[in-house]
């Protein structure tokens, strides 16, 4: 018993340990997309993976924020293979990163913009949610598997 009231002791007095929402983010496959492999990072540490090809067109990924934060800062990485108008596979290396201000409940698309250079989360229904930083992102220089 008095391990057990230990532990509900340290995790009440850990915040950073509990969750205090959470919110979605859906990746779609775009029309001249043939695959895409990519990773979320929330606050620094990876919260979702996305891989999408010829059998899956969507994913969506419910991702839990820690209490005591409502700003939380994101990266989105990207390996997409596209087909050019020339019948012809390239492969971009996308990312993208910024801050996400008070997002639980939200509900984020991921986006490839720039000819699929760019890739960053918008909520359609509040454009104040997220901020985004166009260019790579640090968290990103890691390789996709």
């Amino acid at each position: 018993m008095n391990r057990l009231f230990l532990f509900l002791t340290i995790l009440s007095a850990c915040p950073s340990l509990a969750h205090a929402g959470s919110f979605t983010v859906i990746d779609q496959r775009a029309p001249d997309e043939i695959s895409e492999v990519s990773r979320l990072y929330v606050d620094g540490n990876l919260a979702a993976v996305f891989k999408l090809g010829p059998d899956i067109s969507s994913l969506t990924r419910r991702i839990e924020t820690p209490a005591g934060r409502v700003n939380h800062d994101y990266a989105l990485c990207g390996e997409i293979t596209i087909l050019t108008e020339d019948g012809r596979h390239e492969t971009h290396q996308v990312s993208s990163e910024g801050i996400l201000r008070h997002p639980d409940g939200h509900q984020f698309e991921a986006l490839g913009a720039d000819n699929f250079t760019d890739f960053y989360l918008h909520d359609l229904e509040d454009d104040a949610t997220v901020e985004h930083h166009a260019g790579k992102a640090r968290v990103c220089a890691a390789p996709i598997t």
